[in-house]
């Protein structure tokens, strides 16, 4: 009961003498009821949350976890004979500064430091053994040398240390090896390229140099282009960020060439006849490829993919959502002009096409962001032209896809879109062209140019 009331005071809790007196006293009592000779667990912890807690559990939760359960950890001499795997992680322990506690606690990492790029290999290497020591997190800022670990060593962990001793006497030898046996085992590319990703943040070379070439086997092979595309992104991230990790990005950049080259060869035939749920799992690879190509600053890779995307603008039965966005992404490049927009758009919103088409191109278009619009006035005249002249039924079908399209755009983006159809109506209500402006005095705006031109400093 000293105890209790020693880790109360510890967390700014009121906890008397006269209070562990009363708490013995009455679990003694307890014990009396009950027909025991001597207070148990069950009457100090019903004793404590009484006098305590005052009835309460959750101070409970706190005196559980620190007393009963506690947080200490046992260790074993140094003399005890253990497996060479456990030795070596001693030593790696005690030369990066590395303690193994109960607890958890944050470590922050700064990659540019030689002990920390070296605590980050051996984390990431304990990670591929099935030994999650520490667990990463998300570092704050954006520089991408920094590091968060949330480190908590378990008891348990030691079991499994001694069964990945089969692999290796030491940790990199284990991690390598283990690797190398995992990628014979698998058959698929996204599996690949996610162990190669773990693999280049441990650095185990020889490792990597057998994963590059199992994932070039398997995208040699592969005719599912969607796995191509899910396992281009980080690939194209290693290239970008490797060498804050000091990795030989040579290893990686050959595979990328050929993942760019078998993707744009295939995408047109993977994007024919889809449906709405296929081209919308479509649409997103088809973003996320684009922000690896985009990455990357390849101007080899770069007009490969828009010439591509050129080709999908013009392929028949593509799914409108796909031909929107890829006309889309063309504009932002700068292969595509306001007036190519602006055509393809009015052709996608034509009444020789289908309502859900032209909405699934606009949802396509404009998904994400809607400042296009407000930037370029006719491209919202089309579309607010388009409207206007669906029929009752047509419209009502569609209505439900363009309120979650123009839901994903900021308020203000929407209140200022709202403002300049207002316009039109109003300057249409007056009899004035599209052109005019109404709502501008001239009058009141010459008076003002002679103190403008004084605060400028003009004559």
């Amino acid at each position: 009961m000293t105890r209790v009331a020693q880790l109360l005071r510890e967390q700014d809790l009121d906890a008397s003498s006269a209070s562990v007196i009363e708490a013995v006293r009455l679990a003694e009592s307890l014990a009396t009821l009950r027909d025991s000779p001597l207070p148990g667990l069950q009457e100090l912890n019903e004793a404590a949350q009484t006098v305590f807690c005052f009835g309460s559990a959750l101070p409970m939760r706190l005196i559980h976890e620190k007393l009963i359960v506690s947080e200490r950890l046992g260790n074993v001499p140094e003399v005890t004979p253990m497996v060479p795997l456990q030795q070596d992680l001693q030593r790696e322990r005690r030369r990066l500064r590395l303690k193994a506690e109960a607890t958890k606690c944050t470590l922050k990492l700064d990659l540019r430091k030689q002990i920390h790029l070296e605590r980050s290999y051996l984390l990431h290497r304990l990670n591929l053994l099935g030994i999650p020591w520490g667990e990463i997190g998300q570092a704050r800022g954006t520089g991408t040398f920094r590091e968060v670990w949330w480190l908590r060593w378990q008891p348990e962990f030691v079991v499994r240390l001694i069964e990945m001793g089969v692999w290796g006497n030491t940790i990199l030898d284990a991690a390598t090896a283990f690797v190398r046996h995992t990628a014979d085992q698998a058959s698929d590319l996204p599996t690949l390229i996610e162990l190669l990703n773990r693999a280049l943040l441990a650095n185990l070379p020889d490792a990597v140099s057998h994963l590059m070439q199992r994932v070039q086997n398997e995208a040699t092979v592969a005719s599912n282009v969607a796995h191509l595309m899910d396992a281009l992104p980080p690939l194209a991230n290693v290239l970008r960020y490797g060498n804050v990790r000091q990795t030989d990005r040579s290893m990686v950049g050959q595979v990328v060439d050929g993942l760019v080259a078998r993707i744009c060869i295939g995408l047109p035939g993977a994007c024919t006849s889809l449906n709405d749920e296929a081209a919308a799992e479509m649409f997103d690879r088809l973003l996320r490829v684009h922000s690896a190509i985009t990455l990357l600053q390849d101007e080899e890779h770069l007009t490969t993919w828009h010439g591509v995307l050129r080709h999908l603008t013009d392929q028949q039965g593509l799914h409108g959502l796909l031909a929107g966005r890829c006309c889309r992404l063309l504009l932002e490049a700068g292969k595509f002009g306001d007036d190519e927009a602006a055509r393809r758009m009015s052709l996608a919103l034509s009444l020789a096409n289908e309502p859900a088409y032209a909405a699934a191109w606009v949802e396509g278009f404009l998904k994400g962001s809607g400042l296009i619009l407000l930037h370029d006035r006719r491209l919202l005249q089309l579309l607010d032209s388009w409207l206007t002249s669906l029929p009752d039924d047509a419209f009502t079908a569609i209505l439900p896809l363009f309120r979650r399209t123009f839901s994903t755009f900021p308020a203000t983006e929407r209140r200022q879109m709202g403002e300049q159809v207002k316009r039109w109506f109003r300057v249409q209500d007056a009899g004035l062209g599209v052109e005019a402006k109404p709502d501008f005095d001239t009058t009141r705006a010459d008076a003002v140019l002679e103190v403008v031109a004084k605060l400028l400093g003009a004559s």
